[in-house]
């Protein structure tokens, strides 16, 4: 589990990463947030090499959908229940800012976790 403060729009927003994210993201929005991570990391990527020039609008909404779910996590009181409230919390929120540390949030996460599985295997021999 790691957490992480993101400045947005001047206000400090803690995120959390942890196993618990994909099944809390799937009961919520009802995607897979493995898939939709892999298609903004790779849209990111078209970007960063100029073969595309911006995000799709649904890139952007799984970018909120996203940032919401790792926030709430973080915060599950003092994060609203709904993303538009805590949207409104914002008069920015770029996903051009937000999203390559949130993706560097989560691989943080997903190394650990296969760090883990590893040690776990050399215990058992499995």
């Amino acid at each position: 589990m790691l957490t992480k403060e993101i400045v947005i729009d001047g206000k400090n927003v803690k995120f959390k990463a942890s196993a618990a994210i994909p099944r809390l993201y799937r009961i919520k929005f009802r995607r897979d947030i493995i898939k939709d991570l892999q298609k903004l990391e790779k849209t990111t990527k078209l970007i960063k090499t100029g073969k595309k020039e911006e995000y799709e609008i649904g890139d952007l909404e799984v970018f909120e959908n996203v940032a919401y779910m790792f926030a709430k996590h973080a915060d599950p009181s003092g994060v609203p229940d709904t993303i538009e409230d805590w949207l409104d919390e914002f008069q920015t929120f770029s996903i051009y800012l937000i999203l390559p540390q949130i993706l560097e949030l989560w691989g943080f996460n997903q190394m650990q976790m296969a760090e883990s599985k590893k040690k776990i295997r050399e215990l058992t021999g499995n």
